[in-house]
């Protein structure tokens, strides 16, 4: 169970009935990012309220009534999903910046600038976010803000959220650690084994990914390999 100290009212209002929870709101946010949480344990008490603050529990029938079913997890869930989260200015704050480190470290795995093919910074990308005036919403799904924080900042910033093609050459001395570490990247698109031994091979990855991939393919083969970037 959750703190009460932590946790904030879910409220949802189906016809004349009013039904609350206590929540942890880092879990709630989770949940309508559709990740996978344990929902009594995030609970601060595990009961539904006509009126929280009051402490007065919603009827039995009523929960029937309006979600099909009494199972406190489920209609937790139901009313997280559904209705709306009262956060202090303190908890809105902290949850709209985890919020914005999630959105902009998708942008900064998935994008890249459309003219040079090279990706973002992750620095560039909360500049041109903050001088767009992006308003990041704490519960609204981070893979539909995504796309909106795109649309807004790419007047500022040219941006493509796009894959890319790298071609691979590793040799024969390498092949253990460097080939389980190019699967790893993306998308496995072509491979071939040559006849000394090396292997050669077209890789899919998030464009925002290369600089990384560079990086470690190099390290792990200690600059002894091919790569280039395909049209």
């Amino acid at each position: 169970m959750t703190s009460l100290e932590k946790a904030v009212i879910a409220r949802l209002t189906i016809g004349d009935n009013h039904f609350e929870i206590l929540v942890d709101p880092k879990a709630a946010a989770d949940l309508i990012d559709g990740k996978e949480i344990d929902i009594l344990s995030s609970l601060a008490v595990d009961e539904v309220f006509k009126d929280a603050r009051k402490g007065e529990r919603a009827s039995e029938e009523a929960i029937q009534k309006c979600f099909g079913t009494t199972d406190i997890a489920e209609v937790a869930k139901q009313i997280i999903l559904r209705g709306n989260i009262q956060l202090t200015t303190e908890q809105r704050h902290e949850m709209q910046k985890r919020k914005f480190n999630q959105i902009v470290e998708i942008i900064a795995k998935n994008a890249m600038d459309p003219r040079t093919k090279a990706p973002h910074p992750r620095k560039r990308i909360e500049l041109a976010i903050e001088e767009a005036g992006v308003h990041i919403d704490p519960f609204k799904p981070v893979d539909q803000q995504v796309k909106e924080v795109v649309e807004k900042i790419r007047p500022i910033l040219p941006i493509s959220m796009e894959q890319v093609r790298i071609s691979v050459k590793i040799p024969a001395t390498h092949i253990g650690k460097a080939y389980g570490l190019v699967r790893s990247f993306g998308t496995l698109i072509k491979e071939e084994w040559q006849s000394d031994g090396s292997w050669v091979g077209i890789i899919q990855i998030p464009a925002g990914l290369q600089t990384e991939f560079y990086d470690k393919i190099n390290d792990i083969t200690k600059g002894n390999v091919e790569t280039k970037l395909l049209s």
